[in-house]
C-alpha cells in the first residue's frame, strides 16, 4: 500500500467498474484511493465489474464494498449514499465518474440520445451530489470531484453535441456547487480529461490514436492512471484550498491553438 494521504477517509466512486480490456478512470481512481488509505464504496450498474475492482483493492490490502445502482435515477442515488453511510459511517470523497456517449451534430440529435447523454454525464453527477452534500456536511466537509472533458469547453475531434453539452453542464455544476457549499467545508472540483487511451476509445484506429498522442504538446499518451492521480490530489487535504476549478489532464492540449501544434502532426 502507498502513501496514506487519504487515511481515515471514505470515498464513494460511481462508475467503479470497467468496460472492455483497458482500465478506466473509475477503477484506477478507486484503486489509488484505497492505496492512499481510504475505504472505498464502489458503485456501478454492472455489479460483477465493480466486484472485480473490489477484489483488486482487497488483494492489495485495502477495504472496499460494492453496491449495484443506476445513478441516473434519483432513488438509486439516495440509496447509494445512505448505504455508504450505513456501511462506513461517513462520506468524505465523492468521485462522479459515470458517463456515456452522445454523438452527432445538432441536426442529428434524437430525443433518446439527448436524454441518455444528459442523464449519464450530468444528471448522475447532480443527483449523486444532491445526497452526498448533506452526508458530507454531517461529517464536517469533504471533496466532490466531477468528471467533464476537454470537449466540455471546446469542440472536440468528433461531432458529439449531446456529450459535449452535457460535459459543459458538469463544469457549470462544479462552479455553482463550489460557491453554494463552501461554507459547509465542501470543496467541489472537476477533472477534464484529454486524449486518454481508455475504454471509450479502445477500438479507434491506430493512426488516429497516434495523431491524438502527437497533438498534445507533451507528445505522449495519457492513461486512466494519469486521471486517477489528479483525483487523489483533489480528494486529499493537500488541495484543501482549491475549489471550483476545472483541471485539464490533457498533456497540455488546451494550452495550444491548432496551428501551434500543427508541426507535431507531421514530424
Amino acid at each position: 500500500m502507498g502513501n496514506k494521504r487519504l487515511e481515515g477517509k471514505v470515498a464513494l466512486v460511481s462508475g467503479a467498474g470497467q468496460r472492455g480490456d483497458i482500465i478506466g478512470t473509475g477503477r484506477a481512481s478507486a484503486i489509488l484511493f484505497a492505496q492512499a488509505g481510504a475505504r472505498v464504496f464502489l458503485v456501478d450498474w454492472n455489479e460483477e465489474s465493480a466486484a472485480e475492482t473490489k477484489a483488486m483493492i482487497e488483494a492489495d490490502g485495502g477495504t472496499a464494498f460494492v453496491r449495484q445502482a443506476d445513478v441516473t435515477k434519483d432513488s438509486d442515488c439516495k440509496t447509494v449514499v445512505d448505504s455508504c453511510k450505513e456501511k462506513f459511517g461517513s462520506l468524505d470523497i465523492l468521485l462522479n465518474n459515470v458517463g456515456g456517449p452522445g454523438g452527432g451534430d445538432v441536426t442529428e440529435v434524437t430525443d433518446n440520445l439527448w436524454n441518455e447523454s444528459l442523464d449519464r454525464n450530468l444528471k448522475s453527477a447532480a443527483f449523486m451530489s444532491k445526497y452526498a452534500v448533506p452526508a458530507m456536511a454531517d461529517s464536517g466537509g469533504g471533496s466532490i470531484i466531477h468528471v467533464s472533458s476537454i470537449d466540455g469547453y471546446r469542440a472536440g475531434a468528433s461531432k458529439n453535441v449531446p456529450y459535449s453539452v452535457a460535459k459543459a453542464g458538469v463544469i457549470q455544476l462544479t462552479r455553482t456547487m463550489a460557491v453554494h457549499h463552501g461554507r459547509e467545508n465542501i470543496r467541489v472540483n472537476c477533472i477534464a480529461p484529454g486524449h486518454l487511451h481508455g475504454p471509450f476509445v479502445e477500438q479507434i484506429p491506430r493512426d488516429l490514436r497516434d495523431m491524438r498522442k502527437r497533438a498534445g504538446p507533451l507528445g505522449t499518451e495519457g492513461t486512466a492512471w494519469d486521471f486517477a492521480w489528479a483525483a487523489v490530489f483533489l480528494a486529499s487535504n493537500e488541495s484543501r484550498w482549491i475549489s471550483g476549478v476545472v483541471l485539464p489532464v490533457d498533456a497540455g492540449l488546451q494550452a495550444a491553438t491548432p496551428l501551434s501544434v500543427l508541426h507535431n502532426l507531421y514530424d
